[in-house]
């Protein structure tokens, strides 16, 4: 097996990296995790075999997997955000994507949290003007209605000035975004901003490697994995998600950005696996399973009522001047902006009860195996609106809980036991 990458850091080094970054940002910097701290033990990732993104040790030991703990570079690049709250959305996000990857959390008070995220490094990019975001972050030169974010510009020298995480082969120069991945110190990209204009980014994007069947890589061949993406992008060989933190919004809002990412990632095919079994799960199959002339409820127009439920299974789908009555109506596991009962998109309020399979998908506790339908209603979620309070963030904790996670119970089309999905982020 190849050997991983040098770590980027050591504990000699580390103190002349929080000065640096002092002098640099006047605050001391945020390290809550180096990989000189990774375990010898692999049912942790990263640990000291295997430390980055889309290394080959992660598909041949998806299975052993017990807890993911990727670190987590954030940048502010928010005049309007103090350091301290961006530091405490960081938590805030870090807690309520603990709590989603506990599977089947809302019946299981004992299930762990799968994904553990660490803070490597918080780094504060403000300019100090009147602007609501700092000059720092990498526009597109004249583009201002629309996406406008230049993300190669994450991995430029001029970025990595602000990193300043030392070469340790060469301490006069700075590591850029694509070596601290390469040598897993940083595993995924928070940065913070204002969604003003003239600053306008994806929610997520990501590069992914594309594999086949047998989760072999594909050549050097990749893929726009996130919800969105910049075709100038750098590509490094190893994944990486960047996602654009609204500091304006909360928890919730950037969780479903998250969410939007993971059926890119289903709908990208960069893991033939996932998106064969994802877009089942999350009702991408419409058309095939009840003949609608689309194949998700994303097709539906936004701000009006196109789905009701005169009783708990039946359906009615207004759609382009028609109208489908769908009888023996029953939903799977619904998408981010559609829960099993939703009347249109983002509809978090509706008590009214429909049949749905989402607790039981695959496991088939039913007669002769058949996933077990039962009354669904937004109670299902009401313990997490504390959580992730904005956008559809309360469902989608729910949502994600009911992914095939650690010691899930589905069953995949040859009756194996599915393979976890969270591993999947980091391929």
């Amino acid at each position: 097996m190849k050997p991983p990458p040098p770590p980027c850091l050591s504990r000699v080094c580390n103190l002349s990296i929080a000065l640096a970054v002092a002098c640099a940002v006047g605050r001391t910097a945020i390290v809550a995790s180096l990989p000189s701290d990774d375990p010898a033990e692999l049912t942790v990732w990263p640990n000291q075999t295997s430390r980055a993104n889309s290394d080959r040790w992660l598909v041949e030991n998806h299975d052993r997997i017990r807890v993911m703990r990727p670190r987590l570079l954030v940048l502010n690049f928010s005049n309007r955000a103090k350091m301290e709250q961006v530091e405490q959305m960081t938590a805030d996000l870090i807690g309520a994507l603990a709590e989603s990857s506990r599977y089947h959390g809302y019946r299981d008070s004992n299930a762990p949290a799968f994904l553990q995220y660490q803070v490597f490094k918080v780094v504060d990019l403000r300019d100090g003007s009147t602007n609501a975001n700092s000059a720092l972050i990498p526009l597109k030169p004249g583009v201002t209605n629309d996406f406008n974010v230049r993300y190669s510009g994450f991995f430029e020298d001029a970025l990595a000035a602000r990193y300043a995480v030392p070469d340790p082969k060469n301490p006069s120069r700075f590591l850029r975004l694509d070596e601290l991945v390469d040598r897993g110190c940083v595993h995924e990209v928070f940065f913070f901003c204002e969604g003003d204009p003239p600053v306008k980014g994806y929610e997520v994007v990501e590069l992914k490697p594309q594999y086949d069947e047998n989760f072999q890589r594909v050549g050097d061949r990749y893929v726009q994995a996130g919800n969105g993406g910049d075709p100038d992008q750098k590509w490094t060989g190893r994944s990486v998600r960047l996602g654009f933190v609204n500091a304006s919004r909360g928890v919730g809002c950037y969780l479903e950005s998250l969410s939007h990412g993971l059926e890119g990632t289903a709908t990208s095919g960069a893991i033939p696996y996932f998106s064969r079994y994802f877009k089942e799960f999350a009702g991408y199959d419409l058309d095939k399973r009840f003949g609608l002339p689309f194949p998700t409820f994303y097709q539906l127009p936004y701000g009006m009522t196109a789905v009701e439920y005169p009783d708990s299974q039946t359906a009615v789908i207004k759609f382009q001047n028609r109208t489908w009555t769908l009888t023996n109506y029953v939903a799977a596991g619904g998408n981010a902006h559609w829960p099993p009962n939703g009347r249109l998109h983002y509809d978090l309020e509706n008590t009214n009860t429909v049949m749905s399979t989402i607790e039981d998908w695959r496991i088939g506790s039913g007669p002769n195996g058949k996933d077990v339908a039962r009354p669904w209603t937004n109670e299902a979620f009401a313990r997490y609106r504390n959580l992730a309070p904005d956008c559809d963030g309360p469902w989608l904790v729910y949502w994600r809980q009911n992914m095939p996670g650690l010691g899930n119970r589905q069953r995949d089309d040859e009756g194996k036991r599915m393979k976890n999905w969270w591993p999947f982020l980091f391929y």
